[in-house]
C-alpha cells in the first residue's frame, strides 16, 4: 500500500466584511451556484444529517442550530455551519442571527477556513427561494404584486435576490408586528430604487390577499395564520420561516419542499401537518422534482414552497467565497493554528 504524503492545510479566517464583497451584487451567479449544489444534493451527491438544536430553558425563544454537510462535485467540502437564533437581539440593536462556518478539507479532514456565516446563510436561503419563485408561479410567469410578512434581514436578501434576478413589480406590501421594522425595510425599498408602489399593510389579512407571492420571513415558533379565505386567490407562498401557517392551511395548499426528511421535523408548519393527519400525502414533491420536470405543479388552489435550509447550500456558498479570495490574494492565513503536526515532537 503506498502512502502519499499530506500536509495540513493553512487556515485562513474570513470576515464578515469579505464575504460580502465577493457576494454583493453577483445574485444571478450565486442563484446558479445555489442551485447546483442543490441538484447535487438531489441527486445523492452529499451528506447532510439532521441539524441539532441546542436549546435553553431559561430562554425558550432562543436556540443555536448545527448543521453539519458534506457536498461532492467540483465542490469536494465537508463542514459545519453553527447558528444563533436570539430574537431579543433585535431590540437591544444587534441582529438576530449570527453564525459561523467552518470548512473541512476533503482529504485530510483538517478544518482550513471560518467564515462569517450570516450573510452567506441569508444569500443561500434568499438564492433558493428566488429560484423556487421563479418555478413556481403559472406559466413561469413574473407576479404583479408581492408581499412580505416579517421585515427583517432575510426578507431584504429575498427582495435583493428577486430584484438581481431580473423582478420587478407593481406593487410590494409590508407587514410585520413591529412598526419600527416595517418603515426600515420600506425605507429600504425606496433606498434601493425598488420599482412599484410600496404599502405598508395595518394586517396580515391585508397582506396577504393583496399578494400574488407571500414571503414569510418571521420569527414565529409556532402558526399564527389560520385563515384560509385569506388564500382565496391562490398565491405563491414562499414560507421561509417555517412555523407561520396552520396545518389546516398546508393541508389545503400544493406543497413543494427542499427536503421532505429535513423539513418535516422541528414542529414545522409540515410537520404540524402530518401530525395532525398521519401521513405525508399532502406533500407533492420537492423543488428538486419540480426542477427535473417530474411534476406538475396544481393550479388550484395555493403553492406553498417550505424550505428547512441545507447545510450543504452553506457549504457551496462558504467554498466560493474562500475560492474568490484565494484567487484575489485577499486570504487572510493564521499562521501556525495547526502546531503540533509531528507525531513524536
Amino acid at each position: 500500500m503506498t502512502i502519499v504524503p499530506r500536509t495540513a492545510p493553512p487556515f485562513a479566517v474570513i470576515s464578515g466584511a469579505q464575504v460580502q464583497r465577493v457576494l454583493r451584487g453577483r445574485e444571478k451567479q450565486i442563484m446558479e451556484l445555489v442551485e447546483g449544489a442543490y441538484r447535487l444534493h438531489c441527486a445523492g451527491d452529499s451528506v447532510n444529517p439532521p441539524s441539532y438544536f441546542l436549546r435553553f430553558p431559561d430562554r425558550p425563544s432562543s436556540r443555536i442550530i448545527a448543521l453539519p454537510a458534506s457536498i461532492g462535485g467540483p465542490m469536494r467540502v465537508d463542514g459545519l455551519k453553527w447558528i444563533a437564533s436570539f430574537p431579543a437581539n433585535v431590540a437591544a440593536g444587534i441582529p438576530r442571527a449570527s453564525a459561523v462556518l467552518i470548512l473541512n478539507d476533503h482529504d485530510t479532514g483538517y478544518p482550513f477556513a471560518c467564515l462569517e456565516a450570516s450573510i452567506i446563510s441569508a444569500t443561500r436561503t434568499a438564492a433558493l427561494a428566488a429560484s423556487a419563485a421563479g418555478r413556481l408561479h403559472p406559466g413561469r410567469r413574473r407576479p404583479a404584486r408581492v408581499g412580505f410578512f416579517g421585515a427583517g434581514l432575510i426578507a431584504r436578501y429575498i427582495h435583493t435576490f428577486l430584484a438581481g434576478a431580473g423582478w420587478s413589480f407593481d406593487e410590494i406590501a409590508v407587514y410585520d408586528v413591529s412598526a419600527d421594522s416595517a418603515a426600515g425595510f420600506r425605507g429600504y425599498l425606496e433606498q434601493s430604487g425598488a420599482e412599484g408602489r410600496i404599502t405598508v399593510h395595518d394586517s396580515a389579512e391585508r397582506l396577504i390577499r393583496s399578494s400574488d407571492l407571500v414571503v414569510f420571513a418571521t420569527v414565529a415558533g409556532q402558526p399564527h395564520v389560520g385563515d384560509l379565505p385569506w388564500f382565496d386567490h391562490h398565491p405563491v407562498v414562499l414560507h421561509v420561516s417555517l412555523r407561520d401557517l396552520s396545518p389546516e392551511i398546508v393541508l389545503a395548499s400544493t406543497n413543494i419542499v427542499d427536503d421532505v426528511e429535513h423539513c418535516l421535523k422541528a414542529d414545522t408548519s409540515p410537520h404540524l401537518a402530518e401530525q395532525l393527519v398521519g401521513n405525508r400525502d399532502f406533500v407533492h414533491g420537492t423543488l428538486g422534482d419540480v426542477m427535473a420536470g417530474r411534476i406538475e405543479v396544481p393550479r388550484d388552489r395555493p403553492v406553498i414552497f417550505s424550505p428547512f435550509g441545507l447545510g450543504a447550500l452553506d457549504l457551496a456558498v462558504g467554498r466560493y467565497v474562500y475560492d474568490q479570495l484565494v484567487g484575489s490574494g485577499e486570504l487572510h492565513v493564521v499562521d501556525d493554528f495547526f502546531h503540533e503536526l509531528r507525531r513524536y515532537g
